[in-house]
């Protein structure tokens, strides 16, 4: 019994070694994220349609202003039943122009935000096929809330990722 003991032993010593090696990397997702140049066109793209629809809102809102003084300035001339028919209209009218700015700003924020998950999806896809693609057993992500403590600088593919991600150019970190 002995002698079977130590011959299972042995195998399983021997099998353990024969392992395939198993080749690991991390990514800081942030950095991925933010260097990515799809991700920073589309931000540019949403800020820039957010300044033009501010910018837009800002002028109507204006426009009532001027509006309302205009009324502040007649509206001792009027008759009671014709200033509270004004004020009932300018009423409306600034209701309108929140319902406008909520509504706008809505759409802006779903759709930036629908843009950037799809962007997010197609990073993790990216990374997933990067992996099978190179070898990997276990590409580890690394994020702000700092999931991996300590990683050997060899085993971060961050700039190599992103720099795939964006057509082969090297990433040009804004922290530089």
């Amino acid at each position: 019994m002995k002698k079977f003991l130590s011959v299972v032993s042995v195998v399983l010593i021997i099998t353990a070694c024969n392992q395939q090696n198993v080749k690991t990397g991390f990514v800081n997702n942030t950095k991925v994220v933010s260097e990515y140049a799809e991700m920073k066109e589309a931000q540019d793209k949403w800020t820039k349609k957010n300044n033009e629809v501010r910018a837009e809102l800002e002028e109507k809102a204006k426009q009532f202003q001027i509006e309302v003084q205009g009324y502040q300035n007649i509206m001792k001339s009027m008759s009671k039943t014709n200033r509270e028919k004004k004020e009932q209209e300018l009423m409306g009218k600034q209701q309108v122009l929140q319902r406008e700015q909520q509504t706008r700003m809505q759409e802006i924020q779903q759709g930036s935000q629908q843009e950037i998950d799809s962007i997010i999806g197609k990073v993790k896809d990216f990374i997933k096929d990067y992996g099978k693609k190179n070898g990997y057993t276990y590409i580890y992500g690394d994020t702000e809330v700092s999931n991996i403590l300590y990683g050997k600088e060899e085993l971060d593919i961050t700039d190599k990722i992103i720099k795939e991600l964006n057509g082969g150019k090297e990433p040009v970190s804004e922290e530089k």
